[in-house]
């Protein structure tokens, strides 16, 4: 594991392109972390890495995003509104989660069962002001 500490977006925005770096087609990231916290700034660097130019907002009301065009298909999830996928849809993921692109998943506690094991775990925590403090498992 490895604990940065991010004293701006930009620079927690740079930490997502370094992420990115080692993504390969089918991996799931599965990014944690309090309201706030830099998830999804996180998930925006990784995604202008991947050459994704269109703009990257939270899917916290739609469930998720699929953002084409770059260097290969980028997911992002927000499960905070799901307690689990229990009774929802069995097809509700899978138009996110393929083997063709990766996936950025932000409270991925609700679809764990379905997520199987991510390729990174992601977590973020407030560390006073702008800055985050970034735990990353390789």
């Amino acid at each position: 594991m490895e604990t940065v500490e991010s004293g701006s977006a930009a620079e927690t925005e740079a930490l997502g392109a370094r992420v990115s770096a080692r993504l390969a087609p089918g991996d799931v990231v599965v990014v944690s972390g309090e309201v706030g916290a830099g998830k999804t700034t996180l998930i925006r660097g990784a995604c202008r890495a991947l050459g994704i130019t269109g703009p990257v907002t939270s899917p916290t009301f739609t469930i998720g995003h699929r953002y084409e065009g770059g260097t290969l298909p980028v997911s992002h999830l927000d499960l905070y509104r799901l307690e689990g996928l229990e009774g929802e849809d069995p097809a509700l993921l899978d138009d996110y989660l393929g083997p063709d692109g990766v996936a950025f998943v932000e409270w991925p506690a609700a679809g764990a069962e379905r997520l199987g094991r991510p390729a990174l775990e992601i977590r973020l925590a407030h560390a006073g002001g702008e800055r985050r403090r970034v735990e990353i498992d390789w």
